[in-house]
């Protein structure tokens, strides 16, 4: 992997990709804390293309996902929030 070639040709395809993602972050107040069960569904969202990170603010019981909106709509999010069957008291942000 120390090849020049190899190096340069990830450098290009990194700043390719990032530069064409439209990046929204999204916060929800949640009506209760999370179950352990409700974790493992975020886990499994975590694969959605597109989606790049979601962090859990348990103190004030926040919970936030950064994701491509050129690949995911703000209603896919709040859709896979109710399939794990998360109950949001209203977005923040």
């Amino acid at each position: 992997m120390n090849s020049p070639y190899v190096q340069i040709c990830l450098e290009f395809s990194t700043g390719w990709y990032n530069a064409a993602m439209t990046l929204v972050e999204i916060t929800y107040e949640l009506q209760s804390p999370l179950t352990e069960e409700q974790l493992r569904h975020l886990g499994q969202f975590a694969n959605t293309y597109g989606l790049r990170s979601f962090r859990l603010d348990e103190s004030k019981k926040q919970l936030s996902f950064e994701y491509d909106a050129s690949r995911l709509r703000e209603t896919q999010v709040a859709h896979t929030l109710g399939q794990a069957r998360i109950a949001i008291a209203r977005r923040v942000s």
